[in-house]
Parts: structure tokens; sequence; C-alpha cells
């Protein structure tokens, strides 16, 4: 019984054979084109696209000026967050181990 009359190819995609692995990925296995929900563009899904999966590779890319702001903690900052999250993690301990009489 034949499978389609030769619809699927072998697969001789290597890492130094780039054009055998985009014929490979046109003609048996292409990727799922989806819409930007922040620019409405279509892109294709790619299994290394960095970011949100329903979001286009240029708007998936992080700004540069959100992480700065954590970076510059001092020694109190610092300090309070290790005694909150210490609070947090004794609370938590307290209630998955406590026995209920």
């Amino acid at each position: 019984m034949s499978r389609g009359g030769g619809r699927f190819l072998r697969c001789t995609a290597t890492a130094d054979n780039p054009a055998a692995l985009r014929r490979y990925h046109r003609r048996v296995m292409p990727f799922p084109v989806k819409t930007c929900v922040v620019c409405g563009e279509d892109f294709e899904l790619r299994p290394d696209k960095p970011g949100f999966v329903n979001r286009c590779p240029r708007c998936s890319e992080p700004e540069g000026g959100e992480s700065d702001a954590e970076d510059h903690k001092d020694e109190t900052e610092r300090r309070n967050e290790s005694e909150i999250n210490a609070e947090r993690r004794r609370v938590i301990r307290d209630m998955l181990y406590r026995k209920d009489s």
C-alpha cells in the first residue's frame, strides 16, 4: 500500500547542509503561521524563536530599561528582601508540614 505517492520525503538535512534543512521544512513540515497580538504582523512560529508564542520576534525582544532598576539595590533593600523571603519560606513550610490534630 502506497503512502500518498511519495509525498513523504526522507530527511537528508544536516547541520552542514542548510539547503536540505530548508527544503525539508518547506515540503514536509511547514511552520505554522501566527499573527502577532501586538502589531498584527504574520510570522512563522519556529522552534528557535525567542519570546512569546503569540508575538512576532520583533515584539518579543526584551527592552533594556526594565532590568536596570532591579540591578542597583542597596544593602538595606537586599536585607529586607532576604528577610521577607525567609519569612515566606517559613510560613509555607509550616502550612505544608503542620499536623492537624
